[in-house]
């Protein structure tokens, strides 16, 4: 792709398939001012992770709120506070010494024991969503499996009760709160989704007022009652624990379902890669290297925000102090100076797990452990399920939903046998 200058991430041509702009990006104008958006986006491997390990001087917390519901906030607020339980900000996109708290505190629902004992539970979700359609040869992989697999999965870990939620209220949940940081929503459109936003805390929050009486098996058990020693705050506030609830349904949900969904569009479109993992299912180190690959050739989170707290120079870009700033991920993963050739999927890649998909430093994605687990499960009986695995519809006619924030795919239709 060549600059004319001008370019945005915003360009429906670009946004559906970007890696040719991240490219020319990289090696042209590597933090670039995207008109578009009114912001810098940071493309370069090496310049993202100088970004997410100064976490004072880019702050995540101003990177989130300062545009948050894209020019709409007051009326969002006033909509939050007299239908929906209050106007909650998502703190858990704190900075240091906050988050230091919150992360101690949430630490509490994804320890490795916690993570290890879900592995049975998912697979016969997995399974029992599967079977049925092995015998149909046909389905959209997103609504058929990618989303109602991590929307059950989310709910089991929450305690939720998912024949009363469903995958249709838990994406629209998924939409409306995705949509405050996708910098793309109109008025009308945060109207619709303040309703669907007052509609999840109502649902939230009935819950977490069941959970304090009486504590179950669950993470909104685990929230409610985590304890830290010696802190001047031990326990999450009432106003942290919806946060926390909404943001693990939500980051529990989406990412891992676009994931999921990624991962069986590499499936449908290299046969050959499918045939030697036909051969190797049960290898789980080669399904790991597997899923690693597709986590960073195909990241489900493209971009997440700073604000620049300090004029600051970064990759030969002057950035004005309160600039906002786009750390691309995938854009970092596809650097050729820190991956060899970035666009091929490679099995034997010694450093596929350096990238920067669940972010990097203090801000690290606390579930990372538990979707990698998700994902290497549904991919292992995919495969060992589905036969023939193929795209049902041309490439170019996939489209991905409107956000710069992640990359998901809003139906991939397949065909299939079944496999003996």
């Amino acid at each position: 792709m060549q600059l004319k200058g001008g370019e945005s991430r915003l360009d429906p041509l670009i946004r559906k398939n970007p890696f040719p702009f991240y490219r020319a990006l990289r090696e042209k104008d590597p933090v670039y001012y995207d008109p578009g958006l009114d912001l810098y986006l940071v493309t370069r491997y090496d310049d993202a992770m100088t970004v997410l390990r100064d976490p004072i001087t880019y702050s995540q917390e101003h990177g989130y709120q300062d545009r948050y519901a894209n020019g709409h906030v007051e009326e969002l607020a006033e909509i939050m506070n007299r239908d929906g339980g209050g106007f909650i900000r998502d703190i858990i996109a704190c900075d240091p010494p906050e988050h230091t708290r919150l992360r101690r505190l949430l630490e509490n629902a994804f320890t490795a024991h916690r993570v290890k004992t879900l592995e049975p539970d998912i697979r016969r979700i997995v399974i029992d969503l599967i079977e049925p359609l092995t015998e149909r040869g046909s389905c959209d992989a997103m609504k058929d499996i990618s989303a109602p697999m991590t929307a059950r999965i989310i709910c089991e870990q929450l305690g939720f009760d998912f024949d009363e939620v469903g995958t249709e209220k838990i994406a629209s949940w998924t939409t409306a709160l995705l949509a405050q940081i996708g910098r793309m929503q109109t008025r009308e459109e945060m109207l619709e989704n303040a309703r669907e936003m007052c509609d999840l805390q109502n649902y939230i929050i009935p819950r977490i007022r069941e959970r304090e009486a009486s504590p179950r098996e669950d993470m909104i058990s685990d929230l409610v009652h985590a304890r830290l020693d010696d802190e001047e705050r031990p326990r999450l506030s009432f106003e942290e624990q919806v946060s926390c609830v909404r943001a693990l349904l939500i980051a529990g949900n989406d990412t891992t379902a676009a994931a999921l969904t990624n991962l069986m569009l590499v499936l449908a479109t290299d046969p050959e890669l499918l045939d030697h993992l036909y051969a190797n299912v049960d290898d789980d180190r080669l399904i790991s290297r597997f899923v690693e690959e597709v986590l960073r050739l195909q990241p489900p989170v493209h971009g997440l925000y700073r604000t620049a707290m300090q004029d600051v120079e970064l990759g030969g870009t002057r950035i004005p102090a309160m600039s906002q700033i786009c750390i691309m991920f995938a854009s970092a993963n596809d650097d050729n100076e820190r991956f060899e050739d970035p666009r091929c999927l490679r099995l034997d890649r010694s450093n596929a797990g350096k990238h920067l998909t669940f972010g990097a430093g203090i801000h690290l994605c606390i579930g990372a452990s538990l979707a990698r687990m998700e994902i290497k499960v549904a991919a292992q009986e995919i495969i060992r399920r589905m036969d023939n695995i193929r795209l049902a519809v041309p490439l170019e006619e996939l489209d991905y939903l409107p956000t710069l924030a992640t990359q998901t795919l809003e139906r991939l239709p397949l065909t299939f046998t079944r496999r003996g």
